[in-house]
């Protein structure tokens, strides 16, 4: 199996991003860079809205993510719940 990972700017709201990022996928690796945060995990990651809105504070839509994000490998599927990154078996 393959790594999938993603890579976000280094600000304030990328921050609550980890976080839930952290919270949903017990398996991620955090590595801080300057000016990047590189998550990564064996096989699939998701970033789940609900958990974002519980980190941030506020209503986050999913599509925000692209405003922080720098890079991402793995397939992509996302909806208005949640995006999930993962690499076919």
């Amino acid at each position: 199996m393959s790594k999938v990972y993603l890579i976000l700017q280094d600000n304030d709201i990328s921050r609550y991003i980890v976080e839930a990022v952290e919270a949903d996928n017990p398996q991620v690796t955090i590595n801080y860079q300057p000016a990047l945060i590189r998550l990564e995990a064996e096989g699939r990651m998701v970033v789940n809205r609900d958990t974002v809105e519980e980190k941030l504070g506020r209503q986050w839509d999913v599509q925000e993510l692209h405003l922080n994000l720098i890079t991402l490998g793995g397939n992509v599927d996302e909806d208005d719940e949640r995006l999930e990154l993962s690499w076919a078996i």
